[in-house]
């Protein structure tokens, strides 16, 4: 685990090995005051080590601003007020592989897929769903009405998607994304919430 600060603000590398415990034990934050901190995840990563810097950042008041695995760069997942929703003490689970077709996936937080969410599969969660590939499957986000959720895939290539209460469908025989590339690579798309109803936004 390695702190320091960089041109864009400060960077924390997660190394294989960094626990929950060790990242507790040995991460001091300054006092951030808003800023943001960019997560690097160095091999394999302990879930329990990413929730811990997580909390470290946000009680020095700073907030997660990307989280950079190997060959791909994710959204952060959308931040709450501390009392916003019980969701905030739930664990943020990572998911090292591809979600396999017909199979159902549940997380009382967010979870975050380094893989495809192959056809028929579901994820639900009751945070956000983030997808390092593509979402071909059913993705319900912010599940008991969390409507701060987002999706978040490479793209968003699925029948349906939900976010808190509200419902996104594609049109009979296709997709909710037309499989955007930009040179040769999946466009990156982001799902919310605005005015109740669900908006997709490429991510460039």
């Amino acid at each position: 685990m390695k702190l320091r600060g960089t041109l864009g603000g400060l960077n924390l590398l997660l190394e294989p090995g960094d626990t929950a415990e060790s990242v507790s034990r040995g991460l001091t934050m300054p006092n951030l005051s808003g800023s943001s901190v960019t997560i690097e995840i160095n091999g394999d990563a302990d879930p329990g080590a990413i929730e811990q810097a997580l909390t470290a950042i946000r009680e020095a008041g700073g907030k997660p601003g990307r989280i950079r695995a190997p060959r791909v760069t994710v959204a952060a997942p959308a931040q709450a007020a501390p009392e916003a929703h019980p969701i905030d003490s739930a664990r943020t689970v990572i998911v090292p592989h591809t979600i396999r077709a017909g199979s159902r996936n549940e997380y009382r937080g967010s979870v975050i897929v380094l893989g495809d969410v192959n056809p028929s599969a579901e994820v639900i969660a009751g945070g956000d769903v983030i997808v390092i590939g593509a979402l071909r499957g059913l993705a319900h986000a912010g599940q008991g009405g969390y409507s701060d959720a987002i999706v978040w895939a490479r793209p968003i290539a699925s029948p349906q998607i939900r976010i808190g209460d509200a419902v996104a469908r594609a049109p009979e025989g296709s997709s909710l994304s037309n499989m955007r590339q930009r040179d040769g690579q999946p466009v990156a798309e982001l799902a919310r919430l605005q005015n109740g109803v669900i908006a997709i936004d490429v991510q460039k």
